[in-house]
């Protein structure tokens, strides 16, 4: 299927996965459900308990906080990544702009994916060790 494939290509490219070699990627892309959106729809309501992480394949978003929009989202991009690891309340509102599809991985995949995929949760604690010196390098910067 080939929003599988556009998936694929940009799965890597959310920080969790940033250390995934390609065949834990390949397997983590295999846990995704693909949704059609259509124009209006709420994906993630600012506030809201989050579950789970979406990748667009096609169509557009809008990114908002309060009635302020701050970015869109188009094909590749992602959103809601940290609600995998926490429940913490969403940061933001983001609405589909345009009907879109969208690839949602929810906690309960991604917790499955960890326990299954052979070495995925080394490396998604790399990835957020490496990001952690990150921000820690730039807070000593300024």
């Amino acid at each position: 299927m080939k929003s599988k494939d556009v998936v694929l290509e940009h799965l890597g490219a959310i920080p969790l996965f940033g250390a995934c070699t390609d065949r834990q990627l390949k397997q983590v892309r295999g846990l995704l459900d693909e949704v059609n959106v259509p124009a209006g729809k709420v994906l993630v309501k600012e506030g809201g308990t989050g579950y789970e992480c979406f990748i667009i394949v096609s169509g557009h978003a809008e990114v908002s906080i309060g009635d302020e929009v701050i970015s869109r989202f188009g094909e590749g991009e992602y959103f809601g990544e940290l609600a995998l690891l926490d429940k913490r309340p969403r940061s933001a509102t983001v609405t589909a702009t345009t009907d879109c599809t969208v690839m949602v991985l929810t906690q309960r995949e991604f917790a499955k994916a960890l326990d299954t995929i052979p070495g995925l949760s080394a490396k998604v604690l790399e990835n957020l060790a490496l990001r952690l010196r990150e921000s820690n390098r730039r807070a000593l910067e300024h």
